[in-house]
């Protein structure tokens, strides 16, 4: 009798545990579920001060950032690029992304040579849509 009573608690021991493997398991798929399908903000490099503007438009589609500094340096994706480029760089970006639009995020102080030098390069890769990205 004894020895009945002894195995019965042993096997009540096993009885209270639970298993958190496969909780952890759901866990993960989640996090990994939200990592892939999360949006992340593409930044044209460089902080800017944009003009004011009486109207504006929010943009939702894939966007060629740009922006200018005041000193006059011209940053696409986080690297500050040669004037020259841009052209090739919009080409190369219309190739990725093929309905893709260029936002100007000129700094207010820079000068209009540049945004005019920009959209020049817009018009000559094919870039219907151009728009400069003002504060509202």
């Amino acid at each position: 009798m004894k020895s009945g009573l002894m195995k019965r608690r042993e096997d009540d021991t096993g009885t209270g545990e639970i298993d958190l493997t496969p909780m952890l398991d759901v866990v993960f798929i989640l996090l990994i579920f939200f990592i892939v399908t999360s949006v992340f903000i593409t930044e044209a490099g460089i902080e800017v001060t944009k003009p004011e503007a009486s109207t504006a438009e929010p943009r939702s589609q894939d966007l060629i950032l740009i922006a200018i500094s005041p000193e006059g340096e011209i940053w696409i994706d986080g690297e500050a690029i040669d004037s020259r480029f841009i052209r090739t760089r919009f080409e190369r970006r219309l190739a990725e992304t093929p309905n893709a639009s260029v936002v100007i995020q000129g700094d207010r102080s820079a000068a209009n040579e540049h945004v005019m030098t920009i959209l020049r390069a817009a018009r000559d890769a094919d870039i219907a849509n151009v728009s400069i990205s003002t504060e509202d």
